[in-house]
């Protein structure tokens, strides 16, 4: 009797360990579809916003000394010759010069404005955030059709106790005005090269991975 009673407490321990390996390492969630770690055909991302500390050069045609090279301040704003704090934020490069355009027609006739943005940081809606265990957590600007695996590259990969098929994708979708969380299979891509765990960011998008409980 005391020997079948050993047993079956053995036979439980085993059943609840395996329960709970199990639960940390899988996700729960909505997926997202597998991408190509190699995109077929590429294209362009949406508009490219400028954001704080992104690097500018403002060009006049035939007024050279009307031009710049700034960067864009914290506040979100830049000055030029004849413009004082005119602000940048959130414009497109395109958005931007016609504002300079408008602002220096007070003083020039029919003036042609280019900017040019140098160095990106982008604004944090544009922005892919990687937190929790990872090598190096880390803002990345986001770039035309970028992978889940692209930005794991960027932070150096998972950490030594990461518990990567529980991380998880969080994406704001401007549409409904809602977040909606999704399941990322990060072991299954880094460790074992899972083609289908591999995914496609879009600006935004916040990774959070955790790390294991035992």
């Amino acid at each position: 009797m005391p020997t079948n009673r050993f047993s079956r407490l053995l036979a439980g321990s085993a059943i609840a360990s395996l329960a709970l390996s199990g639960c940390a390492g899988s996700s729960s969630g909505p997926q997202l579809p597998a991408a190509s770690f190699v995109s077929m055909q590429e294209g362009p991302g949406e508009d490219y916003v400028v954001g704080p500390l992104d690097e500018l050069t403002i060009f006049v045609w035939r007024n050279p000394e009307l031009g710049a090279n700034v960067q864009v301040r914290p506040d979100g704003r830049i000055t030029t010759p004849l413009i004082t704090d005119i602000p940048a934020v959130g414009k497109t490069p395109k958005m931007l010069a016609d504002d300079i355009t408008l602002q220096l027609s007070q003083y020039i006739q029919n003036p042609m404005v280019s900017v040019i943005v140098n160095k990106f940081a982008g604004t944090y809606s544009q922005q892919v955030r990687v937190i929790g265990a990872t090598e190096k957590p880390a803002s990345l600007p986001y770039r035309a059709n970028m992978t889940l695996l692209d930005a794991m590259i960027a932070v150096g990969g998972l950490s030594e106790f990461a518990s990567g098929n529980r991380a998880k994708l969080i994406r704001f979708d401007k549409e409904r005005g809602k977040q909606t969380e999704f399941a990322l299979r990060l072991g299954d891509l880094l460790k074992k090269g899972e083609s289908k765990a591999n995914v496609m960011l879009m600006p935004g998008d916040v990774i959070i991975i955790p790390e294991s409980a035992f």
